[in-house]
């Protein structure tokens, strides 16, 4: 009966690693915003593009400009990565427009649009996320 007994232990060790409390993995780190659009831009919104990464809306004060980063939260193969930039209503385009299949991010896209609203968004194969009518002025 010995070595039945050891048998039935080792699977039943085995069955409890295996059924016990399920540990998810953890969620990828959110993007940063790294100074992509380049000098003098600051974030002043972002969305999340579901879990896959954020889009960063920046402006610049000193040429007045808005640019527009879609960045995925862990670079890798290459996906389609998009980022859209309008003055409000886009309509069926955006003004300014960056897509492609890439590692890291689409973007950087820039729009002068003082005195007015603007929608801007970022998507990663399929799923989007950014927002419309917003930082106006």
């Amino acid at each position: 009966m010995g070595p039945l007994r050891k048998t039935a232990a080792v699977f039943g060790a085995t069955a409890v690693l295996m059924t016990g409390t399920a540990v998810a993995a953890p969620p990828a780190a959110a993007a940063t915003y790294g100074g992509e659009c380049g000098s003098g831009y600051n974030v002043v919104n972002r969305d999340a593009i579901g879990n896959r990464g954020t889009v960063f809306l920046t402006y610049n004060n000193g040429n007045g400009k808005n640019c527009v980063l879609a960045k995925r939260n862990s670079p890798g193969s290459r996906v389609i990565v998009e980022a859209g930039l309008s003055i409000s209503p886009a309509g069926s385009h955006w003004d300014r427009y960056d897509g492609g299949r890439y590692t890291t991010y689409a973007g950087p896209i820039y729009l002068e649009a003082a005195g007015n609203c603007v929608d801007w968004m970022g998507r990663i194969s399929g799923v989007e996320g950014g927002k419309r009518g917003t930082n106006c002025g």
